[in-house]
């Protein structure tokens, strides 16, 4: 397979997660990694702060990510994709524990991770996300991320969008966990961890269009 994989910059992620992954917007990144084909960049994998703040707590002794993104060219040879995963992984820093989720309301099931041997723990707990009518186009973060910097989002929030402001519950996703570290490691992340191990959830998936061609696609190495 004549593909590599490298850490990227920010900005080279910046128009792949904003124009071609289907959450257009950016989330919090610590680490970036491409994916090349020559001089070619053919897909972006990011690892940043787990948004929720119930898994960011139960993990003590060891680094917490959440894979936050991942998107790549369409077309590419079967296998490619967990190919990349699997390649983001192994440089990753030991030891430590990665998250990441499928989103049902994309018809996602996790099947890159499933194929990379990931261990799923069932869905995500429920939550409410604020919406706006007239802006449904717009996800809950969105909605949220605009209040980003006020002492009281929420009454920020009510005080923009009046009677239009309404609470939608947030589509559940399925989550799955990956350890990196030796045996000792992995055996003490495991037990820190507070879900069970259950079987790979199954169905059909939807594909989102991710045609959009990023200005970025190439790069001189």
């Amino acid at each position: 397979m004549n593909y590599e994989v490298k850490p990227i910059d920010y900005q080279d992620c910046k128009e792949w997660f904003l124009k071609k992954h289907y959450a257009r917007r950016m989330p919090p990144i610590d680490l970036c990694f491409g994916l090349y084909n020559a001089k070619q960049l053919q897909g972006v994998c990011s690892f940043g702060t787990p948004a929720s703040t119930a898994v960011r707590d139960i993990v003590q002794s060891f680094k917490l990510y959440e894979l936050n993104r991942l998107v790549v060219s369409e077309g590419l040879p079967n296998n490619t994709l967990s190919y990349f995963v699997s390649q983001c992984l192994k440089m990753m820093p030991q030891p430590s524990v990665i998250v990441s989720y499928a989103d049902t309301s994309q018809n996602h099931h996790g099947y890159i991770y499933q194929a990379t041997n990931w261990t799923y723990t069932g869905l995500s707990a429920k939550f409410m996300d604020y919406m706006v009518k007239g802006m449904e186009h717009l996800n809950g973060a969105t909605i949220f991320d605009m209040s980003r910097g006020q002492e009281n989002r929420a009454e920020w929030l009510r005080q923009k969008f009046g009677d239009k402001l309404y609470m939608k519950e947030r589509a559940r996703k399925h989550r799955y966990f990956y350890f990196i570290g030796n045996k000792r490691d992995k055996k003490k992340m495991m037990a820190e961890l507070p879900y069970e191990s259950q079987p790979y959830p199954k169905g059909d998936n939807k594909r989102y269009d991710a045609s959009y061609q990023p200005t970025t696609q190439i790069k001189l190495l």
